[in-house]
C-alpha cells in the first residue's frame, strides 16, 4: 500500500504564489510518474502537470509558463510551484503517482492524495 500526503494549499490573491508538496510513502520499489491534477466545482478533474522519474515534464496549456513541477526522487516528493495565480486556478489539487510496489512484477499502480484546496481571490 502507498500513502500520499499533500500540503501547501490555501487562500491567496490573484498574482500571488503557492507551492504544493506531495510525499509518497509505503511499499514503493520505484515511482514512474508523479502528477498534479485539479478539479474545480462542477468541472471534471484535469491534468495540470506531470514529471517522470527521468525528469521529463508536461504541462497543461492553461498553466504553462506560470507553474513549475519538480521532484526529489530521494524523498519520493513532488512539488508544484504556482506563480501568477489567477481566480480560474481555484480548485482542489490532487497528487497522483504511478508506483511499482513489487520487485516480482513491472506492474505499476495508481494512487491519489486526499486533495488540497487552492483558492485565488480577485
Amino acid at each position: 500500500q502507498v500513502q500520499l500526503v499533500e500540503s501547501g494549499g490555501g487562500l491567496v490573491q490573484a498574482g500571488e504564489s503557492l507551492r504544493l508538496s506531495c510525499t509518497a510513502s509505503g511499499s514503493i520499489v520505484s515511482i514512474n510518474t508523479m502528477s498534479w491534477f485539479r478539479q474545480a466545482p462542477g468541472k471534471q478533474r484535469e491534468l495540470v502537470a506531470d514529471i517522470t522519474s527521468a525528469g521529463s515534464t508536461k504541462y497543461s496549456d492553461s498553466v504553462k509558463g506560470r507553474f513549475t513541477i519538480s521532484s526529489d526522487n530521494s524523498k519520493n516528493t513532488v512539488y508544484l510551484q504556482m506563480n501568477s495565480l489567477k481566480p480560474e486556478d481555484t480548485a482542489v489539487y490532487y497528487c497522483q503517482v504511478l508506483v511499482r510496489t513489487s520487485t516480482r512484477t513491472t506492474t505499476v499502480y495508481q494512487y491519489w492524495g486526499q486533495g488540497t484546496q487552492v483558492t485565488v481571490s480577485s
